[in-house]
């Protein structure tokens, strides 16, 4: 049985690598960059005839997300922009809302159909349908003895 598989790159956050051999999160008001390990988040459902997958981006707009499939690899990317102005010189007392690009990958299934993937996108919501191959069914052929 085949299955829709999380496409991990060899790549890693600062945070993670310097975090991990610090026991602390030094880096991370540096690396406040989306990664593709961290969002967008994902739900992926097996259906008889398709995969679903839906991912939470709110706040983005539709033609900041790219879907893309390249040598059997699924690719949800963007970019979420920051909110700035030039007259914003607040200091931040907190700050948690991430910017900047993101990517999250999955390797296909070989029973899913690369060419027949559909994508729709409503109030932050990507939603993907991986519509899966048609199985050829062995043919049964009757033998005639005369």
């Amino acid at each position: 049985m085949s299955t829709l598989v999380r496409y991990q790159p060899i790549e890693t956050s600062l945070s993670d690598f310097f975090g991990n051999m610090l026991n602390g999160n030094f880096f991370s008001k540096w690396d406040r960059d989306l990664t593709e390990t961290d969002f967008p988040r994902v739900d992926i459902v097996e259906e008889k005839d398709a995969y679903k997958i839906t991912a939470d981006v709110p706040g983005m707009d539709k033609k900041d997300i790219k879907v893309e499939v390249e040598n059997e690899v699924l690719t949800i990317s963007g970019e979420k922009k920051e909110e700035k102005t030039e007259k914003d010189k607040n200091r931040y007392y907190h700050l948690e809302r991430s910017y900047g690009a993101f990517s999250r990958s999955f390797k296909l299934p070989e029973n899913v159909s690369s060419e027949n993937i559909e994508a729709k996108y409503n109030n932050g919501v990507v939603e993907l349908k991986l519509n899966k191959k048609e199985i050829a069914k062995p043919k049964a052929i009757e033998v005639k003895i005369d």
